[in-house]
C-alpha cells in the first residue's frame, strides 16, 4: 500500500513537471541537440544561483563554457554526476541559463542536457527517467525563490547603504552650510560695522572739506 501510494505521488509530481517542463532542442558541441526545457518566472541569476548551489550541495561544483570564439558559451557541464533524484547511473548533465527575452526581465529559460559518453540520452531514456528529470527541474522552485530572495535581500541591502551614504552627505552638506552660515552672518555683521565706520569718515571728511570752503576768500 505504502509503495502504492509513493507511486501515485511520483506519478502526481511527473504530471505537474510534464505541464511545465516539455523537450525541445538546442545547439550544442556543434550540433543540434535533444534538451529539456523550464521556464521560470524569476530573474537568470536567481534560477542560475539556485542550480549551483544545487549541485554544490551534492558535490559537485561543475565548469562554465566561457571564451568569446565559444559557441557554447555558457553552458555549465556537470560530468559524471550522480543525481539521485534522477537516476541511480552517473551522466553528463549541461546546463543552460538565459533570460527568455529582452523585454522580459523576470522570466528565465532553462535548457538541460543528458548525456553519456559524448551521447545525447534523451532520445533513449525511459519514460521514468525522463520524467524524473522533469520533476527535478521542477522540484527547484523552492530552491530557486529561496536565491531569488537572497537577491532582493542584497538588492535592499545596497539600497539601504546609499540611502545611508547620501544621508550622511545631506549631514555633512548641512553641517558646511551652517559653518558658512556662520562665517557669512559674521561677515555681515563685520560689513555693517564697517559701514558704520565709512558713513563716520564720510561725516569727517565732509567737516574737513567744509571747513576748507569756508576759507576761500570772497
Amino acid at each position: 500500500m505504502k509503495k502504492f501510494i509513493l507511486y501515485l505521488i511520483f506519478i502526481c509530481a511527473s504530471f505537474v513537471s510534464f505541464t511545465q517542463a516539455f523537450e525541445d532542442k538546442i545547439e550544442y558541441a556543434k550540433k543540434s541537440q535533444p534538451c529539456i526545457v523550464m521556464n521560470y518566472s524569476y530573474p537568470p541569476e536567481a534560477v542560475e544561483n539556485a542550480i549551483i548551489s544545487k549541485m554544490n550541495k551534492l558535490g559537485y561544483k561543475g565548469k562554465e563554457e566561457k571564451g568569446l570564439f565559444n559557441k557554447d558559451k555558457g553552458f555549465r557541464v556537470y560530468n559524471g554526476t550522480y543525481i539521485q533524484e534522477i537516476s541511480s547511473s552517473r551522466y553528463d548533465y549541461i546546463i543552460k541559463v538565459e533570460r527568455k527575452s529582452r523585454k522580459e526581465e523576470d522570466e528565465t529559460v532553462l535548457y538541460f542536457l543528458i548525456q553519456k559518453d559524448d551521447e545525447n540520452l534523451l532520445t533513449t531514456m525511459q519514460a521514468e527517467e525522463l520524467g524524473k528529470a522533469k520533476a527535478f527541474l521542477y522540484n527547484l522552485m523552492p530552491d530557486i525563490e529561496a536565491a531569488n530572495l537572497e537577491l532582493q535581500i542584497t538588492a535592499q541591502e545596497e539600497t539601504v547603504t546609499k540611502a545611508e551614504k547620501k544621508f550622511r552627505t545631506l549631514q555633512g552638506d548641512k553641517e558646511d552650510m551652517e559653518k558658512r552660515l556662520k562665517k557669512l552672518e559674521a561677515d555681515i555683521k563685520q560689513n555693517e560695522k564697517d559701514q558704520e565706520d565709512q558713513q563716520a569718515e564720510i561725516e569727517t571728511q565732509k567737516k574737513a572739506l567744509e571747513e576748507l570752503r569756508n576759507k576761500r576768500k570772497n
